[in-house]
């Protein structure tokens, strides 16, 4: 058969799949995104039917599934709102550094990988997935939460200290001068901090921009600026997420609530593929050896990112089962973690084993989070009834 015969049918059968697991998922209760995961593992590299002639389309479609996501996140809130999260929470911040990223470097020096290799992953046990997480929060309903602000808070202020730690570490698996670094970081947070005086002064511009009482127009204007913006971001150092969702913090007013209404089948769509090309890009010959220290960084990972959300929500006043909400929520980890490890191995400073173990890992936290995020009231519920029994 011709490749593009070849590839229609197993693009074909992708989709129905994830279809059928989506209605799986939904039929116990639980978000789809772990079946997505497991799924891509099967048909994946060293799975049990491996796919080919599709890996160029749907890396892409992956890339725009993100990009989406965090569109649609920003869109549910103002830049006013951001400023205001992230005065508030910047401390949360601080600890969601220290608390997530010593687990991952303590690892890698106990297995001799070295100052480059603990820097490494640092990175990939800190950044929790802001893909996964807001997908999480859209199946279950809780974008409009009182400590969801609180999640978007931590969640920004994780994604602008990857605009300052990608640049350090791509300078020191490249050997870089002191001086280029700082260049490069420099550069980053210039970027970000015009996106957000943009954001801020000329939102009702850009809403305007955007805007159009035919949907045709205004999805295609909408998609394509996401676009643009997700790529001069990339471009310039700055995470294409970041941009995609300053860009939808811009947007306001009417012409949110109407982009929200546009967008949200698409985003449903390349979201999905994102987290079957995940699972698609791990070969499972490669966990085994490695699974002991994944789970051992799980645990420990799991119970620091919720002690941050907790120790986050409870400074903004919200109860109990809100702060036990907010932590459940920031435990997925991702697409970030995977890109740190693709840096550090593909430039051979660093143990090969790394990308096993940052695979196995992010694989298991891709699975926890959203099993956390969903089960997270049913267990509180259960533990409060208990205690009033008690008493």
């Amino acid at each position: 058969m011709h490749e593009t015969t070849i590839a229609l049918i197993q693009l074909g059968a992708v989709f129905f799949g994830l279809g059928l697991l989506g209605r799986l998922a939904w039929r116990f209760g639980i978000s789809p995104i772990p079946l997505y995961l497991v799924g891509g593992l099967a048909f994946g590299s060293g799975g049990l039917v491996p796919l080919h002639g599709i890996e160029e389309f749907a890396h892409l479609a992956s890339e725009i599934g993100v990009v989406l996501l965090l569109l649609l996140l920003g869109l549910e809130y103002s830049a006013s709102e951001l400023t205001t999260g992230l005065r508030k929470s910047w401390m949360a911040g601080v600890l969601d550094i220290v608390l997530n990223a010593a687990p991952g470097a303590i690892v890698a020096l106990l297995l001799g990988w070295g100052p480059v290799g603990a820097l490494a992953m640092a990175g990939v046990t800190y950044i929790s997935s802001s893909g996964i997480i807001a997908k999480v929060l859209g199946d279950l309903g809780r974008l409009g939460n009182r400590e969801t602000p609180v999640v978007l808070s931590v969640l920004v202020f994780e994604d602008l200290a990857m605009a300052v730690y990608l640049p350090v570490l791509t300078a020191v698996l490249a050997g870089v001068s002191f001086l280029g670094g700082l260049t490069s970081v420099g550069i980053s947070l210039l970027a970000i901090t015009v996106v957000l005086v943009v954001a801020l002064k000329y939102g009702r511009v850009i809403s305007a921009v955007v805007d159009s009482p035919d949907h045709e127009v205004f999805l295609l204007k909408l998609l394509g600026s996401a676009l643009l913006v997700a790529g001069i971001a990339s471009q310039l150092q700055v995470s294409a997420a970041v941009g995609a969702f300053l860009l939808g913090i811009a947007i306001s007013g009417s012409t949110a609530e109407n982009a929200t209404r546009l967008l949200e089948p698409l985003r449903d769509l390349f979201a999905a593929m994102f987290f079957v090309v995940f699972g698609l890009n791990t070969d499972p010959r490669t966990i085994p050896p490695v699974l002991g220290m994944a789970v051992l960084l799980a645990v420990i990972t799991t119970l620091t990112k919720v002690a941050t959300g907790w120790w986050a929500a409870r400074r903004q006043g919200i109860g109990p089962m809100g702060r036990a909400r907010t932590g459940a929520a920031l435990v997925a980890r991702g697409e970030f973690s995977i890109v740190i490890a693709g840096l550090a191995v593909a430039s051979g400073q660093v143990n090969s084993q790394l990308a096993a173990l940052a695979t196995a890992y992010v694989l298991l936290m891709a699975i926890i989070g959203p099993i956390a995020a969903r089960y997270v009231e049913p267990v509180g519920e259960f533990f409060a009834r208990r205690r009033a029994a008690a008493r």
